[in-house]
């Protein structure tokens, strides 16, 4: 069992929200998670994914909640969204801390009727796959130190190219670290079709389920790429508002997530579109047919999925982080352009550019450099993340940095 680092935040949470909300994509370890906080502090336990449990709570949801004996935890409540209208009046009532720790595997800011019904009531701690930092059993730090007013230091410990692509292509579900390739395709094929013919069911009437598949696999095959939805719609021939429906629905159910683009006052001729990425490398890895052997016979292959790979390390550790950054990406018309953009509350921003070669040059640092320039009082330092084994310094608060900083 892996330890997870947002534990002590969902602890936290649970001394001061009524309800609090562990929300992730399936096979987490949501359940897990929730399982310790029972064993620890008296709750009672039920979950959706039981039928009777759903059906009970289907059929009078004020009424379920009326005879539930509390704290409670109820797991995968998005099955039942009139649940959240009775939760609201009953802690209305009864303001007490921790009454309900729910688990969700659909993004309530994305669904309006849930999100809205419980504002102000709800507090909600984000679980995704595990991080490296977590399978490597240590706590990262990255993102609180880059915005800390000192230089960076050598970290200690490394691994291999062929190392951090193993790592990549397995991605961070729990259930698939120790499994072979066999059996991990066959745990990512039975994941998939699960959110897709039951939780898209669950959240939507969609007339043609056969149609999501062929959409999930173009956009693996266009992950770490500005989002062209006219694009994707011929590809997919769909009608565009149709793809876009679609897309919410993957989004909400945590299987992409999209970037926008990082703007400011000052004229940038900055593009407009978002930036798409998978939740997960190694799902990425299975839709589009890429294993651990055929990076390592043709690495060009890696590019865009590596870039997917550090943005979801790095959305992991921000939800632990105290610095909790929103993230952007930015591209100007002239092409000038960083992978990602980190951006805290008093507005300073830290860009990140990454590149899978083992050497690093001034050039790497063309957009960040732009950015320096027009905007010095916000930028406060410019990475290069890259596959060789030593920091670098480029500059006033410019580095290049191994990718496995990330963690070690």
């Amino acid at each position: 069992m892996f330890a997870r680092h947002i534990k002590k935040l969902l602890e936290k949470a649970l001394t001061r929200s009524p309800i609090v909300l562990l929300n992730g994509a399936r096979q987490v370890g949501k359940s897990t998670l929730a399982h310790q906080v029972e064993q620890a502090h008296n709750y009672t336990y039920l979950t959706f994914d039981d039928e009777v449990i759903y059906a009970a709570a289907k059929n009078d949801p004020a009424g379920f909640i009326s005879q539930l004996t509390k704290p409670v935890i109820i797991d995968e409540v998005q099955r039942v969204p009139e649940l959240f209208l009775p939760l609201k009046i009953d802690v209305d009532n009864n303001r007490t801390p921790g009454r309900y720790l729910l688990t969700g595997s659909a993004n309530p800011l994305l669904i309006p009727r849930l999100g809205d019904s419980l504002a102000g009531r709800m507090e909600i701690i984000e679980l995704m796959p595990l991080s490296q930092g977590e399978i490597f059993h240590h706590q990262e730090t990255f993102i609180d130190n880059l915005f800390l007013d000192q230089p960076l230091t050598q970290p200690k410990k490394y691994i291999t190219r062929d190392e951090l692509y193993a790592h990549i292509v397995r991605g961070g579900y729990p259930s698939v670290q120790h499994t072979d390739v066999e059996d991990s395709d066959a745990w990512m094929r039975s994941y998939i079709n699960l959110l897709l013919q039951r939780d898209i069911k669950d959240l939507a009437q969609i007339e043609k389920i056969t149609e999501l598949p062929n959409l999930l696999n173009i956009l693996a095959h266009r992950t770490s790429n500005l989002l062209n939805v006219a694009e994707v719609a011929r590809d997919c021939k769909m009608v565009t508002q149709t793809v876009h429906r679609y897309m919410s629905l993957l989004e909400t159910i945590f299987l992409i997530t999209l970037h926008q683009p990082w703007h400011t006052n000052i004229s940038l001729r900055s593009i407009k579109s978002p930036k798409l990425y998978m939740i997960d490398t190694g799902l990425l890895c299975y839709l589009t047919g890429l294993t651990t052997e055929r990076v390592k016979q043709e690495p060009v292959l890696i590019g865009k999925i590596l870039e997917n790979f550090i943005v979801s390390e790095l959305k992991k550790a921000a939800t632990w982080s105290t610095t909790k950054p929103n993230f952007y990406h930015f591209r100007t018309n002239d092409g000038r352009e960083v992978d990602i953009i980190l951006e805290n509350r008093a507005g300073q921003i830290v860009a990140i550019e990454i590149k899978g070669s083992d050497t690093v040059g001034i050039s790497d640092f063309k957009g960040i450099k732009y950015l320096q320039e027009k905007v010095p009082d916000r930028l406060i330092k410019g990475i290069v993340l890259y596959t060789g084994s030593q920091m670098v310094p480029f500059g006033n608060n410019l580095y290049a940095i191994p990718i496995p900083y990330l963690w070690a």
